[in-house]
């Protein structure tokens, strides 16, 4: 074990903090979402499984390693935790993982389904998720489709990004998003974006009914 007992301290804090900001804005309902952040290249720190997101506190973060084994503690992880360890085995500038259940993320996810993909283009608020420098660029958040056998969700993560598409983040239908960063900051940032994207969508598509 490479980290400190300080560093998942702060870590715990830090996710705790995110989850009460979260779950203020309505974005965590229903003990639904999860969050983590990198420990070291084998560990990460993530909410129990079945807590109030939005009363989150350090006591309600636990370490798993980086199969999503729990460590040193007999609380079970978010069942999702394999997406986790997944985004960290796939992105090493990612230090932080979001995973909310807006409705406005769900009923987004419902709709776009069938295409497989929202692409959003000409939103300054592109600008927001990082690797976009102009509004004169697309931005493409896949759906993909619900299961509860994660890894079959899993392999069609491996498969977008192994045919070498960008991927900033991702919708699962009817359930929510997943986002990353290379910190706290820039993930609740990546959350904040798309959920206001998303929501310019769906007011667009209303108003051309």
């Amino acid at each position: 074990m490479s980290y400190t007992a300080q560093q998942f301290a702060e870590r715990a804090e830090a996710i705790a903090k995110a989850g009460r900001k979260l779950g203020a804005l309505g974005l965590t309902p229903a003990t639904s979402s999860n969050f983590s952040m990198r420990l070291d290249a084998d560990h990460l720190a993530i909410t129990i499984s079945g807590r109030d997101k939005g009363a989150l506190t350090a006591d309600d973060i636990m370490v798993v390693d980086r199969a999503g084994k729990a460590v040193g503690t007999s609380a079970r992880p978010s069942a999702e935790t394999l997406l986790h360890t997944q985004i960290y085995a796939r992105f090493p500038e990612a230090n932080a993982v979001l995973h909310t259940h807006s409705r406005t993320q769900t009923v987004a996810s419902r709709l776009y389904a069938r295409e497989g993909v929202i692409r959003f283009e000409g939103y300054e608020l592109q600008k927001a998720i990082a690797g976009h420098s102009t509004h004169e660029s697309q931005l493409d958040l896949p759906v993909f489709p619900n299961t509860q056998h994660m890894p079959e969700l899993v392999e069609k993560v491996d498969t977008w990004i192994d045919a070498g598409k960008p991927l900033y983040g991702y919708l699962i239908d009817g359930h929510g998003i997943y986002t990353w960063g290379r910190d706290m900051a820039e993930t609740e940032r990546h959350i904040e974006a798309f959920e206001f994207l998303l929501n310019c969508e769906l007011d667009l598509r209303r108003l051309r009914q």
